[in-house]
């Protein structure tokens, strides 16, 4: 794979400074609301913001997991905010956004691990959006299908769930998490709802070689997997985990090749790509 180790031009990105990017940062911080274009220190939150298109991350912003890769804070989490649902389907009114994508922290420290939020969510924003299609970025749930079914039997239009790595690199990077259990809740989605298009997302330049990446590639396909997103890991601190190359732009379009060619219906490959970026594009 050809890489280098400085910071190449292509990473950077412009500051935002439309209109709409700043009133969609009012609306967010009036109603106190998360996202994780916010709280993931997202490259791409200029552009999308701008967009009027935003993910929001709901159950609060503390994990109870300390993946090494992820910008959100980990510790003990808040108390749930029963409001939040209905905040969060209302501001999506006020942005007349089409396409919600949904996310959230992991809440191990709940019985339901959360669950009845995300449903109440979901039930809120179609209330307030009638028309609105809806992606729903999940945790791992510790693979538990009473959990997992609970969000297929609503219906997102999009289910996603990010692998996030290969196989040699989840203990070191997602602590808490398994690669093969992220596996196998994405297969678990679409054997029991095929209407429901599935979606993942890796990482490149956490130290894996190009045959791991084709590797998991295959592993994500025989899960079922319509849609693939890859781009480049960037450290949000000098206590994460760190990059340990850049990849060029060709190598990403050469990946994008061979997902297609490996049969994914929709392939998001390069440096910015985060797994929420063009998500509107991914529902039709």
């Amino acid at each position: 794979m050809n890489v280098i180790q400085k910071k190449p031009k292509w990473i950077k990105v412009k500051l935002p400074m439309s209109k709409n990017y700043h009133e969609l940062q009012k609306l967010v911080s009036l109603h106190k609301l998360n996202t994780i274009c916010q709280s993931g220190s997202c490259p791409n939150i200029g552009e999308c913001w701008d967009k009027g298109v935003a993910t929001f991350m709901i159950l609060g912003n503390i994990c109870t997991r300390s993946c090494r890769f992820c910008g959100v804070k980990t510790g003990r989490p808040n108390k749930i905010d029963w409001k939040e649902p209905e905040k969060v389907a209302k501001s999506i009114k006020i942005l007349k956004i089409k396409h919600a994508v949904l996310t959230s922290v992991n809440r191990d420290d709940l019985q339901d691990m959360g669950s009845s939020i995300w449903i109440h969510t979901i039930q809120k924003v179609r209330y307030f959006n009638p028309n609105i299609t809806i992606e729903a970025l999940i945790p791992d749930f510790k693979g538990e299908k009473k959990i997992i079914d609970k969000i297929i039997d609503i219906k997102p239009e999009v289910i996603s769930h990010n692998v996030e790595t290969v196989s040699r690199l989840t203990k070191k990077v997602r602590i808490q998490a398994k690669y093969n259990r992220s596996l196998e809740v994405l297969q678990y989605i679409k054997e029991r709802n095929q209407d429901i298009r599935t979606k993942t997302g890796i990482m490149l330049g956490l130290g894996e070689t190009e045959a791991e990446i084709i590797e998991t590639m295959k592993d994500i396909i025989k899960s079922k997997v319509d849609i693939l997103t890859m781009g480049q890991y960037l450290q949000p601190s000098l206590k994460h985990y760190p990059v340990r190359f850049f990849v060029f732009p060709e190598q990403f379009q050469k990946l994008k090749t061979i997902g297609l060619k490996m049969g994914f219906k929709y392939v998001e490959s390069g440096p910015l790509v985060r797994s929420s970026y063009h998500a509107e594009k991914h529902v039709k």
